[in-house]
């Protein structure tokens, strides 16, 4: 593996042999990293939302079971 920094970018050379999904993975994780990086939440609110998004769908779920 080779990282080079150019004055615009750093680039990544992997051998071609490299598994894809190993790097879409890293991809991923860099890409987040990036979109979050000026983020102000705490950890607890994202476990608040969590929380309201699993509640919301056990529901719909539930109503779903109750009308088969």
């Amino acid at each position: 593996m080779i990282i080079e920094r150019t004055p615009n970018e750093i680039i990544f050379r992997f051998p071609k042999n490299m598994n894809l999904d190993d790097l879409q993975n890293l991809t991923d994780l860099f890409e987040f990293k990036e979109i979050t990086k000026n983020s102000k939440t705490s950890q607890k609110d994202v476990d608040e939302l969590v929380k309201t998004i699993k509640k919301g769908r056990w529901e719909k779920t539930k109503q779903q079971l109750l009308n088969v």
